[in-house]
């Protein structure tokens, strides 16, 4: 799937990505600032969730609950320095648990990466709004 979009139609971007019923891992690739964060948060408003959602970027995990008690967990290991310390803080059983995984800078955890997920590219284009590809 590949979309071009600005921010301000994201709700919609979000519903498309759902709806094209993709891993309940989802990786999320672009540079700093490109807007992986922004997508995410509303990728959990559409899937229910109603508490205030951010960025993990010092907790490396958030953990939301849908309306329907689902669970989802929002990663950025940006901050990583090795991947030891993602299986310190129990990566593994957030990646096995069934659960959605939205993971920011999957690249420093790449040797504990279940074999499926999906992935979404974004890039920033010259007039500002984003191209996103589904994988």
């Amino acid at each position: 799937m590949n979309i071009v979009f600005s921010l301000d139609q994201i709700q919609e971007v979000a519903q498309q990505i759902l709806g094209s019923n993709p891993k309940k891992i989802i990786l999320f690739n672009g540079e700093m600032g490109v807007g992986k964060t922004t997508l995410i948060k509303q990728l959990c408003k559409s899937l229910g969730v109603q508490d205030a959602t951010s960025s993990p970027t010092f907790s490396l995990v958030n953990e939301y609950y849908t309306t329907n008690n689902q669970i989802v967990y929002h990663f950025d290991f940006y901050r990583l320095n090795k991947e030891t310390e993602a299986l310190d803080m129990g990566v593994d059983d957030y990646l096995y648990s069934g659960n959605w995984c939205f993971i920011e800078w999957s690249e420093k955890i790449a040797n504990l990466l279940p074999e499926e997920y999906s992935t979404i590219n974004i890039e920033l284009l010259p007039d500002g709004k984003r191209e996103l590809n589904l994988v």
